[in-house]
């Protein structure tokens, strides 16, 4: 059985798609360099989506800053490690918030209060996840299409190609709902080695109730979504700064499939910035983050069961 790592962006607009899968590569290559590792990456495929919402993708080689297309936050290696403060203060914070959003936010049903607050918000910053759940008609080369249904069914192909290897999933942003959605609702025997959610909105209660709504399911204390049937480890990271990863803890938030499998934590270092800007939202910086590059390297050289549970002792929470 050959290995394989699909990979699925994130919202917004992205350069190319081989541009894009390549500094993917490099991120992923510079985190293995980062624990003594030079050791080659198995094939690797990139669920590219951002053309089906967005005519032309951003051009690296713009200069003028004020052009749609300008490019800024290129792949550059990081110039630094950060140290490993985990933020105790703003973690207590958003521990807080994860309690309370959903009291605030959800009703009994699991159905979205103050929606047009919710709704506001989504339309004005996130409009790549609003056209995903409106689902509305899109035009690509003269035929008309639903832009949730075209998106899902580019990962679906990608996902239906390797079915028979050895999968490592990994999924950024809003890429994480739509792996989610996937796995759940289209693909739910399909095997996956590992998944991983980075920088993942999942944990927060609008998220988690279009999904409930989706599988016609009613939510409560009791009652929750799941790990994805054929999941085999799923490990979540992110990083306290990361603004849409706000709900950052998913272990309490899906309960596990019928193989006892839920969300492993980890608390993540996200290194990435640019011209003296911090990114801690970024794909890149995610992607060589010493947690993920350890279950990366584990993925890849299939050590024994004894090297994950030292993995998870050190860093799940």
């Amino acid at each position: 059985m050959a290995k394989v790592i699909i990979g699925i962006h994130g919202l917004g607009n992205k350069p190319k798609n081989d541009l894009l899968k390549n500094w993917w590569k490099e991120s992923m290559l510079e985190g293995l360099r980062n624990i003594s590792e030079d050791i080659e990456l198995p094939k690797f495929e990139m669920v590219y989506w951002a053309d089906i919402l967005h005519e032309e993708p951003l051009d690296e080689t713009l200069k003028d800053e004020k052009h749609p297309l300008y490019l800024k936050e290129k792949y550059i290696q990081g110039s630094k490690r950060k140290s490993e403060d985990q933020h105790p203060i703003r973690r207590k914070i958003l521990d807080w918030f994860d309690q309370a959003a959903d009291k605030i936010f959800l009703n009994d049903d699991m159905t979205v209060n103050y929606s047009y607050i919710t709704n506001k918000l989504i339309h004005n910053y996130f409009k790549d996840l609003e056209a995903y759940y409106e689902n509305g008609e899109i035009n690509i080369n003269g035929k008309t299409y639903h832009a949730r249904d075209q998106i899902r069914n580019r990962m679906i192909q990608i996902l239906k190609k390797y079915e028979n290897d050895d999968i490592f999933l990994i999924s950024h942003s809003m890429g994480t709902i739509i792996a989610f959605d996937v796995l759940t609702f289209h693909l739910p025997q399909l095997k996956i080695q590992s998944f991983a959610t980075m920088g993942s909105p999942l944990g927060i209660p609008f998220v988690r109730s279009k999904i409930a709504q989706e599988k016609k399911l009613v939510l409560n204390n009791d009652v929750k979504l799941k790990t994805p049937r054929g999941v085999k480890h799923w490990y979540n990271f992110s990083d306290l700064e990361d603004d849409v990863a706000i709900n950052y803890s998913l272990k309490d938030d899906f309960d596990e499939n019928k193989s006892g499998i839920k969300a492993v934590d980890f608390i993540v270092n996200n290194d990435y910035e640019i011209d003296n800007e911090e990114n801690h939202h970024k794909s890149f910086g995610y992607l060589r983050t010493l947690e993920f590059s350890n279950v990366l390297l584990e993925f890849i050289v299939q050590k024994d069961k004894r090297f994950l549970q030292k993995l998870k002792d050190i860093f799940s929470n």
